[in-house]
């Protein structure tokens, strides 16, 4: 007899969704889908909105990752004017994108995914959460409030808050960074150095512990996509879209305006979310399905740039 198998809501994810799951009558998976249950409209929200809006609104998208968006609106406002903006403003803008990134990836790894990874994926599911961890390991779980705290104050110090800022504008960035917020900024690094090695150290740890689990969790063949700088680098900012295989092999590198020309979108009625597509690949086996993230611009670069990266 087949059934679905709902959860809902789904827990430990920066947002809102839910899950069905489709069993046929052997009990094997029919079909799996994930919704996306917010509304957002951001397209029709910035539909005749001056450009100069533009960074304030789209940090909207998201509390966690602000500045990602608020940075993509004032460079699309950066080509508009057609401007190369001062070298200053865009280090300043590559620092609180890094330091965004900081915070975001240790509420990430602390906060949502050590869970299981730490208690076991088993363990009771009250219990399997930050306070858990707290109880079990308080010295990872302090380690990644710590983390994320100096994630968002370097990005508070360069741009003025810490959520949806609007300190980066079409043409670079509202104000220049304060010396006294730079010395500030600079005593931050250490501490937060020494976490991230310790957290490295725990992964070791945990890759040992759940073998099994990682070695089934996400391995499939796809395409990955990712900026890259100069020689291949692995960058955040600014460089060319690459597009590679699971082999490896270079499948497409495009500028970053030209994104339209190699990715599709399609909507589906059961989610908000849209899906993108590699349009090379849409008629062939899984659609065109592309991973983007940390994996994938790994996956994509040639090497990280600096030594101990």
């Amino acid at each position: 007899m087949s059934r679905t198998i709902t959860i809902d809501p789904v827990t430990r994810i920066e947002g809102h969704a839910s899950i069905t799951i489709r069993l046929d009558e052997a009990g094997g998976v029919a079909d799996a889908r994930f919704h996306v249950t917010e509304f957002r409209g951001f397209e029709a929200f910035c539909t005749g909105r001056s450009i100069w809006e533009m960074p304030g609104i789209t940090a909207r998208i998201c509390g966690i990752c602000p500045i990602s968006h608020s940075i993509a609106a004032a460079r699309a406002g950066d080509a508009i004017l057609g401007v190369d903006i001062p070298p200053a403003a865009a280090q300043l803008r590559r620092i609180a994108n890094l330091a965004s990134l900081i915070q975001s990836h240790a509420l990430s790894f602390f906060h949502l995914c050590a869970a299981d990874l730490l208690l076991g994926m088993d363990h009771d599911p009250a219990r399997r959460n930050l306070w858990g961890i707290l109880e079990s390991r308080p010295d990872v779980a302090r380690g990644g409030i710590r983390l994320r705290q100096i994630g968002q104050r370097i990005v508070s110090l360069v741009a003025g808050q810490s959520v949806h800022p609007s300190w980066a504008v079409p043409g670079g960035v509202r104000e220049p960074l304060n010396p006294d917020h730079r010395r500030l900024i600079v005593e931050l690094l250490p501490d937060g150095f020494g976490i991230v090695r310790s957290a490295l150290d725990l992964l070791d740890e945990i890759y040992g512990r759940h073998a099994g689990e990682i070695g089934i969790c996400g391995d499939f063949p796809s395409l990955f996509s990712g900026l890259v700088g100069e020689e291949g680098s692995l960058d955040h900012y600014d460089g060319m879209l690459r597009f590679t295989d699971s082999a490896g092999n270079l499948v497409e590198e495009i500028p970053p305006d030209h994104y339209d020309l190699a990715i599709g979108e399609r909507s589906e009625p059961w989610s908000y979310m849209k899906f993108p597509f590699y349009r090379n690949h849409a008629e062939r086996d899984g659609g065109g399905m592309f991973r983007v993230g940390p994996l994938a611009r790994l996956n994509v670069c040639e090497r990280a740039g600096t030594p101990e990266a």
